[in-house]
């Protein structure tokens, strides 16, 4: 990640994200990136590694869990998803089993599944 978001910023970009959602309008475009990016970097900080390459597009893509670490091509493990499913699954919103059952989630490779390190609590 290029840039480290503080805590405080963090958490108000998610309040917001939860305000404007809870108001039925979508949230700011600033808003919503810098709620995933905080998020990522708490998975980050929670699973450090290169075994797994999370994607949100477009807002971030991390690199996580230890194992062998992806230096070209398509990584073998690779998650991605929409800004909403992340931060719903990334703050105990809704379940990842939930989320792939209904197709929300592309998880491919043996170490896709971030079930176990969800949700991240910020």
């Amino acid at each position: 990640m290029a840039r480290r978001i503080e805590t405080g910023d963090g958490r108000a970009a998610l309040g917001a994200v939860s305000a404007a959602d809870a108001a039925g309008h979508p949230p700011a475009r600033s808003d919503l990136a810098t709620a995933v990016r905080y998020l990522l970097q708490l998975l980050v900080e929670k699973a450090p590694g290169n075994s797994v390459e999370v994607r949100v597009p477009p807002f971030g893509a991390v690199q996580v869990i230890e194992g062998p670490r992806h230096t070209r091509g398509t990584p073998p493990n690779v998650v991605e998803t929409d800004a909403a499913t992340w931060i719903a699954l990334a703050t105990g919103g809704e379940e990842w089993a939930d989320a792939a059952a209904a197709g929300r989630i592309v998880a491919s490779g043996v170490r896709a599944d971030l079930s176990a390190l969800l949700p991240l609590r910020p």
